[in-house]
């Protein structure tokens, strides 16, 4: 079983940032498709961006284009998502992703998610 853990989230107001980590397994980080989600209350989870196991591709949702980067650090066995420009309807649970099953939106493993709030 894998396990991955984020990290980063918390309150923020309008336009502010916060910066999403997930950890996991070096083996899995490092050679895995990562991504990441979220769900808001009373709706179902969405995607978010994804990257390849060696950074050549990466897709992001519409919602989120211009505003979120994804990235990975082999060194560390992470992957991050910086998030600028928050609105209030970013107000989610974040959970990483990773090995994708099909890409970019179906993955083996998952997070146990970190609060993001964004208050208007």
């Amino acid at each position: 079983q894998v396990q991955l853990v984020e990290s980063g989230g918390g309150s923020v107001q309008a336009g502010g940032s916060l910066r999403l980590s997930c950890a996991g397994p070096a083996r899995t980080i490092s050679t895995s498709a990562m991504a990441w989600f979220r769900q808001a209350p009373g709706k179902e989870r969405e995607f978010v961006a994804a990257i390849t196991w060696n950074g050549d591709r990466i897709v992001y949702a519409d919602s989120v284009k211009g505003r979120f980067t994804i990235a990975r650090k082999h060194a560390s066995a992470s992957v991050s998502l910086q998030m600028n420009s928050l609105r209030p309807e970013d107000t989610a649970v974040y959970y990483c992703a990773a090995e994708a099953r099909s890409w970019p939106d179906e993955y083996n493993y998952w997070g146990q998610g970190t609060q993001v709030t964004v208050s208007s």
